[in-house]
């Protein structure tokens, strides 16, 4: 949540804005496309939640101040993630009314068991929204915590249930209405329009990150940084595919062609990785010669991806040069080849398996170019290909714990709310329900819970003043209207700083429940404070149980989900062929955006795991390509006898590498891939004479050679075990 709520609009976001303002000033334009943005999004919002409040009021609703605390949940810069969010918070909002009723309608007049139920459904709907991300998330967080404010304040008169579902669906409904509408129309800032300037920017970022790897390359750690954030990219153009779908038709039909664009940019990360990875060994290794015959490709390859002024122009002009580049490659490095035959065979494989990869990732580049190229310019793909399905993995002990850790504070808010009979006691369990759901995705949940209860506290000292001093004295709508903005605003403000995004969210969302003003206002200051009170017990409850009971970054938890980056190289080698690719290369990503946000910046275990990450798509991939070509060559089944159960026995022993990393499961998965080699280097000989076959097991034998270099890195995280 704290990720939703901290997103700032970019200047690429609201380049359609400013076309409306060319006549004025450089600097004028240069604030629109900035902070101008921030200040649009601080009056749609503000709009919105007072025009919730008054329709509300004109409906004669009971609680207006619902509706308007709806818009502050809900809104969002780009229209897109406005009307995402409310699909899902329509779909939330139904289902737990339907489960408030349901739980009111089994445990009638019996308390203990109503809200032994009423935290079993919270928490399971927290836990699956932490399983189902992105608007997923908000629709499922929404059906566990709509529940608990219907049905925690009817606990004890269950006859008011049906009318208090009936009112809180109808103001939910007003704020939803209200929200989309002020997004959609007033100066609409489009996220499908920011999908495609970030592809933009993605596509001249990654052309100059592929240059810098191919002439001069980089340093361990600056390739590592720059690679994560490409890993973040890849994460986070899913969310805003999602989002773009919602607003933008010709997005929704193009969904597949974006995903496909995506996969193409996944399989182009990995063939640079693996590029990057050789010429380091290369260099590390003393391969002089080797490195020097097969430089001066990589440097017409880079000057070839130089970027050019128009990039829409340079995607199509680029695939078509690297077209004739790859047609060209095979002849040109079998003539580099010949004076190097007199070279130790290790030299002569790592030569071979580089003029393999550079010929695979030019094979990548041209398919991802001409994709994107297509997509610019609102063109079906040249030849159809397989739909492309991005694959998010999440850890069952992640969703178990969050489950308990949601299930823990609200057992001892209900607790202590039913053994005292606490009049703001109700108040209490929901605000621990709401801070269980909102901070069940944030990098630091206790963090944020504190940062919320500093909101909170702040609300209340200003809903006091308000409740006093500024309701007695306003007369009519409009100067309600006058006194509320500058308050909205301030909170919907701090909510876009990213750091202090916290402090935002809980002054906004509890200014408007604690002191909203409703269409018979009551002057109950000592209401205002009890219930301010309660509030602000149940956030720092819920910061208490987070930092000391269940902390996020429990060394065990961030085990079991290095555990399940590793086990994407064990689905490498035993999987199904069909579709495996893009399993394995979205799950990998999705994991290590997973940990990249638990674990701290600058921290051990953070390098520890993108270490592990690169490991794992580094040799899974090879081993997907390794598995391919043997599938290709299943006539090498009748040449060798042991053809099939030597590259069987090499990815048994691989996975129980990444399974179990230790030295012994190195040792035997270097043994395996050597014989497998061996045995691949006698079939080569005996189809030597074919040219096609000879090709077929010379790519086996460049996909053994660099999973070989790969075990043997003295950087790999096995070898540093």
């Amino acid at each position: 949540m704290k990720r939703e709520h901290a997103i700032k609009p970019t200047a690429d976001s609201g380049r359609h804005w400013s076309v409306m303002l060319r006549s004025l000033s450089p600097a004028v334009l240069d604030w629109a496309n900035s902070e101008g943005l921030v200040w649009l999004h601080l009056l749609k919002t503000v709009t919105a939640g007072l025009l919730a409040l008054g329709v509300a009021m004109l409906l004669d609703l009971p609680q207006p101040r619902i509706a308007m605390t709806t818009v502050f949940v809900l809104m969002q810069p780009f229209s897109g993630m406005v009307l995402a969010k409310s699909f899902y918070r329509i779909l939330g909002t139904a289902v737990g009314t339907v489960a408030a009723l349901v739980l009111g309608a089994l445990f009638v007049q019996q308390p203990e068991l109503y809200m032994i139920g009423m935290i079993g459904w919270v928490s399971a709907c927290i836990a699956a929204a932490v399983r189902f991300r992105h608007f997923r998330w908000y629709g499922f967080v929404l059906a566990g915590y709509t529940a608990a404010l219907i049905g925690i304040p009817n606990v004890t008169v269950p006859h008011d249930l049906f009318l208090a579902a009936l009112t809180r669906a109808a103001e939910v409904a007003v704020g939803i209405v209200s929200s989309s509408a002020v997004s959609a129309l007033i100066v609409p800032q489009r996220s499908s329009l920011a999908l495609r300037h970030a592809l933009q920017i993605r596509y001249r970022n990654f052309t100059a990150f592929a240059a810098d790897v191919l002439v001069r390359g980089l340093e361990r750690g600056q390739f590592e940084r720059r690679f994560a954030d490409l890993v973040d990219e890849i994460v986070g153009f899913e969310a805003t595919r999602t989002f773009a779908a919602f607003e933008d038709p010709a997005m929704r039909s193009r969904s597949q062609h974006l995903g496909r664009l995506n996969s193409e940019f996944m399989d182009a990360c990995a063939r640079l990785h693996a590029l990057h990875q050789l010429l380091k060994r290369l260099r590390v290794n003393g391969s002089v010669p080797i490195a020097t015959a097969i430089k001066p490709y990589f440097h017409e390859l880079a000057a070839l991806m130089a970027p050019q002024p128009d990039i829409t122009v340079d995607a199509a002009r680029m695939a078509a040069r690297l077209q004739h580049f790859q047609a060209s490659l095979p002849r040109r490095v079998r003539e580099t080849r010949r004076p190097l035959e007199t070279s130790p065979a290790e030299s002569l494989a790592d030569f071979d398996t580089a003029a393999e990869l550079l010929y695979r990732f030019v094979d990548e580049w041209i398919r991802y170019s001409g994709t994107y190229a297509s997509l610019t310019r609102h063109k079906a793909a040249a030849q159809p290909r397989p739909i492309s399905r991005y694959v998010s993995k999440t850890n069952s002990f992640v969703v178990a714990l969050t489950f308990v850790r949601s299930a823990v504070v609200m057992a001892i808010a209900s607790w202590f709310w039913i053994a005292t009979d606490w009049p703001s006691g109700g108040l209490a369990v929901i605000g621990a329900a709401l801070v269980c759901a909102l901070t069940s995705t944030a990098p630091n949940p206790s963090k944020m819970a504190i940062q919320m209860a500093v909101g909170a506290v702040l609300a209340t000292m200003t809903g006091y003043l308000f409740t006093c001093y500024v309701y007695p004295n306003i007369d009519g709508f409009p100067l309600l209207c006058v006194t509320l903005a500058p308050v909205l605003a301030l909170g919907a403000f701090v909510a876009t700083r990213k750091l202090a995004a916290g402090y935002g969210v809980g002054f906004s969302v509890f200014f408007c429940l604690l002191a909203g003003p409703d269409n018979v206002v009551t002057y109950a200051p000592d209401l205002v404070i009890n219930n301010g009170l309660a509030l602000t017990a149940s956030l720092l409850l819920a910061a208490l149980v987070f930092v000391i009971v269940f902390p996020a970054d429990m060394p065990w938890l961030v085990g079991k989900i290095m555990g399940d980056l590793r086990a994407q190289a064990v689905s490498a080698c035993k999987d199904e062929l069909p579709g495996l690719n893009q399993r394995f290369q979205s799950r990998t990503h999705d994991l290590t955006s997973q940990l990249r946000v638990l674990l701290s910046r600058r921290s051990r275990r953070r390098r520890d795991a993108l270490r592990w990450m690169l490991a794992t798509l580094e040799v899974g991939h090879a081993v997907i390509d390794l598995r391919n070509e043997v599938v290709h060559a299943d006539y090498a089944h009748a040449l060798h006898p042991r053809w099939g159960s030597a590259i069987e026995r090499t990815c048994d022993d691989l996975a129980q590498l990444f399974e179990q990393p230790d030295g012994r499961g190195l040792e035997r998965a270097l043994l395996s891939v050597r014989s497998a080699t061996w045995i691949a280097q006698e079939v080569l000989q005996a189809v030597h004479a074919e040219r096609d076959r000879r090709h077929d097991l010379q790519r086996i034998l460049s996909c053994l050679h660099f999973i070989r270099t790969a075990l043997l890195d003295k950087d790999a995280p096995f070898n540093v075990r």
